[in-house]
């Protein structure tokens, strides 16, 4: 007898982890893809009503607002991600289980995060609003049954968005014979989004010991070695320029409790994620326009950090 397919419900299901997931999960569930139009979040009423109507099983959610130089929420950034949570979780006898995307912004950006475990949570709060909202659902998550959260630190891969994510914008500005401007320097842990989705395997199927992971792998590379890695599967070797001197602040977790609760974690090796990738905007490339990619409208949004020197 074939197994019942789970209902699923997808929050942010167009965005680039969002878009990724429901490619993953398509086959073997039903997915509930809502846009706002359908389902307000933000709205009490409307999300009790989803709810009310639908059969669920398990909710995940990946919408949010801020957390990028791109779409900074203007204004009640804080309310809003804490409304569309709260709003769900007020329904959590209405489904067996909720997956909420993380972040390692939970753990305070304004600081070194290097190899940072969740048993340093809450050492100090973040003071941004994005980060705070992380936090504080996470707090919640902690405290609740059928609650889990997977934080999620450097993540890319196909569907983001070129215009200003780091490694895609890096390789369609190689395909485009351009060079590569970086501002300044800095070592992230960074996850190819094929990498996370047997992880969201793993937690739709599994109950899990603990209600919160870091999800990333146990290296760091830094923006110079990314692109030299582009470069290394080029044709054209882009000019590579870096602005500021020293390393902005690191942004890397620590993945022991994963490794620990799964038994077994791949991560694909950078150089073969890059070169995956690249074969992937040759495809569309196209269809980008390049002076949006000349005019790098986004590089300004970044933040620059004077006193880290190179090495530290």
């Amino acid at each position: 007898m074939p197994e019942q397919k789970k209902t699923i419900l997808i929050t942010g299901s167009s965005g680039f982890i969002g878009r990724n997931i429901v490619s993953r999960l398509k086959e073997k569930n039903i997915l509930l893809t809502p846009g706002h139009r359908d389902l307000d979040l933000l709205s009490r009423s409307d999300v009790n009503r989803y709810f009310a109507s639908h059969d669920i099983d398990t909710v995940i959610h990946c919408a949010n607002f801020g957390g990028t130089r791109k779409k900074q929420a203007k204004g009640d950034l804080l309310e809003k991600n804490l409304r569309m949570f709260f709003n769900i979780a007020e329904n959590k006898n209405r489904f067996s289980r909720l997956i909420n995307l993380g972040s390692g912004a939970e753990y305070d950006k304004s600081r070194d995060l290097r190899n940072i475990s969740e048993d340093k949570f809450g050492e100090q709060i973040p003071p941004d609003e994005y980060g705070f909202s992380k936090y504080l659902i996470s707090r919640y998550i902690e405290q609740t049954e059928n609650m889990y959260c997977l934080r999620l630190f450097g993540i890319f891969g196909k569907y983001e968005d070129y215009e200003f994510k780091f490694i895609s914008n890096a390789i369609v500005k190689n395909l485009l014979h351009m060079p590569i401007t970086i501002l300044q320097d800095v070592r992230f842990s960074w996850l190819p989004v094929d990498d996370f989705l047997p992880v969201l395997d793993y937690f739709l199927t599994h109950t899990p010991k603990k209600h919160v992971y870091n999800v990333t792998p146990p290296q760091t590379i830094d923006l110079v070695s990314i692109a030299h890695l582009i470069n290394s599967h080029a044709d054209f070797k882009s000019e590579i320029c870096v602005v500021n001197e020293g390393f902005n602040l690191e942004y890397s977790g620590n993945n022991a409790r994963l490794i620990e609760e799964m038994g077994e974690v791949s991560f694909t090796p950078m150089d073969t994620a890059i070169k995956d990738l690249m074969q992937y905007y040759r495809t569309i490339l196209p269809t980008i326009d390049p002076g949006i990619i000349r005019r790098d409208p986004y590089a300004a949004s970044c933040k620059i950090n004077p006193q880290k020197k190179p090495g530290n």
